[in-house]
């Protein structure tokens, strides 16, 4: 059905538009070959790459449940649904080629917010060399984004959920908590926050850990990997199920926020519990976890636990025995 005051053709025109400069690079040119017919038709056609396999994922950003209309920016929206979605194809060590977006609005949103929402998009789909190549708009009182994409990993090279070890090393990247501290921080504020907020940054602006996963796919150092966009109390406990093991955390050696931002007890319960961080969970051989740097591209890589036989999820302290990690991140039916 089309908007009356903006038919969708203006909409889709005007989402046309935002995305007919392609990015560029290496990973772009090869996004470009792999999507042959993009927007404008009624299906779009994809070429895989030879010797690879293909990756699709979807995933939603609802207004209300993932974002506040009046607290995050358009902007900021546009380029967290993308990357939410990049960070799973990142997760498996994949590379992204290509997105299709399907998007419902209300009427007051077709105007100053769907260009600023698109402005965003296109600055993430710039970012992760990933062209948008169609979809489809519909009219909803409320904002609902879901975003497809398609990517790729070279055969026998994915990294899965199902294949970590027993006595295997687990790593995560980054500092855990930082998105749901800031979105702590975001609730506080009056009227949405800007790009310049360094404080928000890794709620409103995540950035696919691509490169990261694809060198621990080239190297074959990670057994299992995943993405943690739930919590690590949750995300954890979903890695040990798929490969039938459990874990021991050592809660001391968690890369929590600042504790010049919060205490003691506050930087552990975000680093279990905060959702959104989009870092990567691997885990890693014995024997290869000497080739596991400090830090990867200035991101930091810590060693927080070992994979066991036991299928219980444990998390040790310096005080006591080790008790059962409970998940108590994000769940969208809680």
């Amino acid at each position: 059905m089309p908007f009356r005051s903006q038919p969708e053709n203006a909409i889709l025109e005007k989402i046309h538009r935002s995305f007919r400069v392609a990015p560029r690079g290496r990973n772009a040119r090869a996004s470009r070959n792999s999507l042959p017919l993009g927007m404008g038709d009624d299906a779009a056609l994809f070429s895989p790459s030879p010797g690879c396999q293909t990756i699709l994922t979807c995933d939603w950003f609802l207004q209300g449940t993932h974002f506040l209309r009046d607290k995050h920016s358009a902007d900021a929206v546009g380029w967290k649904s993308l990357a939410r979605a990049v960070s799973d194809i990142a997760a498996m060590g994949g590379t992204p080629r290509c997105f299709l977006l399907s998007l419902a609005l209300p009427q007051d949103a077709t105007s100053a917010w769907l260009d600023a929402f698109l402005v965003g998009l296109r600055r993430a789909a710039k970012r992760f060399a990933c062209p948008l190549a169609g979809g489809d708009t519909t009219k909803r009182r409320e904002i609902l984004i879901n975003i497809t994409v398609i990517g790729e990993v070279a055969s026998g090279r994915a990294l899965r959920r199902d294949a970590a070890n027993p006595g295997d090393f687990i790593y995560v990247s980054g500092r855990l908590g930082a998105a749901q501290q800031g979105l702590q921080r975001l609730r506080k504020r009056r009227g949405a926050a800007g790009r310049a907020n360094p404080r928000l940054q890794k709620h409103l602006y995540p950035e696919p850990r691509l490169a990261l996963a694809g060198w621990l796919s080239t190297k074959r150092l990670a057994t299992a990997a995943m993405d943690l966009s739930d919590g690590l109390s949750t995300d954890l406990p979903r890695l040990c199920s798929a490969s039938g093991v459990g874990a021991i955390i050592d809660a001391t050696s968690l890369p929590t926020v600042s504790r010049a931002t919060a205490s003691p007890s506050q930087a552990m319960n975000l680093a279990l519990n905060g959702g959104d961080d989009y870092e990567l969970l691997f885990t890693v051989p014995r024997n290869k976890a000497k080739k596991i740097p400090a830090n990867f591209a200035g991101i930091p890589m810590t060693k927080i636990g070992k994979i066991t036989k036991s299928r219980k999820v444990l998390l040790s302290g310096p005080s006591g025995l080790p008790k059962i990690l409970r998940p108590q991140g994000w769940d969208p039916f809680l």
